[in-house]
């Protein structure tokens, strides 16, 4: 197909449209009924056979929230949070799935979504100042806006291990998991990953495997998640209450209904400071990470401290001292790195069908056609499970070909160093609107999703109003958003370990060294300058 050519439309007005979303996850669906609302004819593009992105392709035994359920489901209908009941507060995904089922088919939203494809390409055509999108099918859609919401955590990864094509058992990626249970009854079982998917899939393998394996890549920090099931009564609370939970999470730094103690770890004595930790252990969620003392991830004394503490619980829930030493971190301290929230975890080790293979003493040579051989030993498997991660960030950009102003590779442009407008636009890219694009606010991601669709929202209809036909960023107003970026990040310790969230990812060529890879601030000050743009007349955007 040309792609610069129109002729290759065919007349066919009915792929034209005013916007076109990308993706039918919690933000691709959101977006989609903000543009019903103002009256614009859309497309969605969905990959997968039905809605809900992250949580119609995690179908891995184990995958569950780490938010609150009545924390991350939506909050723009007051009718939606009377007739929906979860069921624990933290939900699995088999509930999550039939939540977001639930959302599409109360808004109607499915009518104009396509499923079963995925975009190839979009260029910017600048005679028609709209965006030509090309599926792998080889069909043509054209739109004025194109928006994206394919997710941060959406790209999966596989280890550079050699071999790993011609294992002949069963292998799946976590991200890819079959729509039919898998049965692991009577399996010889590896795992190859120990963060939060690889220990919510452990937990659940190891109930059942003759034997399972686990090859940890890495130690990663680890706390109790607390589940439960909501009682009649608490049900009744929650939805009596949900004004109050929405104002907290949107007064907490990272929209979790856990608020930081605005106060030092230092300033108090051990007793009460190993007194608040022991509470706030024992607690469900986030609150050790969250809502913790402001200077936690900050105070590298702090920092050590909170570290010894946990890794004490380590030690107490592992039988044997050994294994509970490869469990723990020694590369880098408690919530530094994505913190994985934990059900039996660390009892898993002490139990006899279990086995733990550090990788960084025993390295995993390569994969064979029945199992992994290590430098030491050999293993036969029936079922390799890669939980492996994700390409996070930008991947999710890379696998589409987007080209802006005189041809520009969005791809390429990012190779040489991420910029965004509050994670909203790009330079170079017009009428491209990203929901949760790289540099824009992450926390609990509802919470997040909500606030940014609202955002381009309104911004599309300052775009209607004033019969606009064309918007990007400023380069100066990128420039500004960038030292804001760069400023989030001072003094963080989690700046000094490898993880997505420096940008490292061994898997992907190109991501071994950290770079500046997010916004590392409040999601209230990020709020508080977005609502600024918006307030004072998107004077940072360039419009025509």
């Amino acid at each position: 197909m040309n792609l610069d050519s129109i002729e290759t439309l065919n007349n066919a007005e009915k792929n034209i449209f005013d916007v076109i979303i990308i993706g039918a996850g919690l933000s691709g669906m959101y977006q989609l009924h903000r543009v019903h609302e103002l009256g614009m004819t859309v497309r969605v593009i969905e990959a997968g056979s039905d809605v809900g992105g992250t949580w119609y392709w995690n179908r891995y035994p184990g995958a569950r929230f780490d938010s609150e359920s009545y924390s991350y489901g939506y909050s723009f209908s007051k009718e939606l949070l009377q007739e929906w009941s979860w069921s624990e507060h933290f939900a699995p995904q088999t509930e999550t799935l039939r939540y977001v089922g639930f959302v599409a088919d109360k808004f109607d939203l499915r009518k104009d979504i396509l499923f079963n494809h995925k975009v190839s390409a979009a260029k910017w055509q600048e005679k028609t100042e709209s965006w030509h999108v090309y599926l792998h099918t080889g069909e043509l859609l054209i739109a004025k806006f194109l928006i994206t919401s394919i997710g941060i955590l959406s790209v999966p990864t596989l280890p550079k291990i050699e071999g790993v094509n011609i294992f002949r058992g069963i292998s799946y990626h976590t991200a890819n998991w079959p729509k039919t249970p898998v049965n692991f009854e009577g399996k010889r079982v590896a795992v190859i990953g120990t963060g939060s998917t690889g220990i919510q899939v452990i937990q659940e393998v190891a109930k059942m495997a003759s034997q399972l394996t686990v090859f940890q890549r890495r130690a990663n920090w680890a706390i109790p998640l607390g589940n439960s099931k909501i009682s009649p009564e608490q049900q009744s609370k929650i939805k009596a209450s949900y004004e109050d939970i929405f104002k907290r999470c949107d007064e907490s730094a990272l929209g979790f209904v856990h608020s930081a103690i605005l106060k030092s770890g230092l300033d108090v004595s051990q007793e009460e400071r190993e007194s608040l930790w022991e509470k706030l252990y024992s607690e469900p969620g986030f609150g050790l990470w969250v809502g913790n003392y402001f200077d936690c991830t900050r105070n590298r004394e702090v920092n050590k401290l909170l570290s010894q503490f946990v890794a004490k619980k380590i030690r107490q829930r592992v039988n044997d001292p050994q294994v509970a030493e490869k469990l723990i971190p020694k590369d880098h301290g408690f919530g530094t790195r994505r913190l994985p929230l934990e059900t039996g975890y660390f009892e898993i080790y002490n139990q006899s069908n279990v086995e733990l293979i550090d990788i960084k003493s025993d390295t995993v040579k390569c994969i064979t056609e029945s199992g992994i051989d290590t430098l030491t030993r050999q293993f036969e498997f029936d079922v390799i499970i890669y939980a492996t991660g994700f390409d996070a960030l930008t991947g999710s950009y890379d696998q589409i070909d987007i080209r802006g102003t005189d041809d520009i590779s969005l791809r390429e442009t990012w190779r040489k160093g991420v910029e965004t407008f509050h994670g909203y636009q790009c330079v170079g890219f017009p009428n491209l609107l990203m929901v949760m694009g790289p540099m824009g606010a992450l926390g609990n991601i509802t919470r997040s999703i909500e606030y940014n669709v609202d955002w381009v929202s309104k911004l599309l209809a300052y775009v209607q109003k004033m019969k606009y036909s064309r918007i990007e960023p400023r380069y100066e107003s990128v420039q500004s958003w960038m030292d804001v970026v760069r400023e989030s990040n001072i003094g963080l310790l989690s700046n000094e370990v490898d993880s997505w969230m420096t940008g490292v990812n061994s898997n992907v060529e190109g991501k071994t060294s950290r770079v500046l890879a997010r916004y590392s601030g409040t999601m209230p000050d990020f709020r508080l300058r977005s609502d600024a743009v918006a307030e004072g007349g998107y004077q940072e955007l360039n419009f025509k």
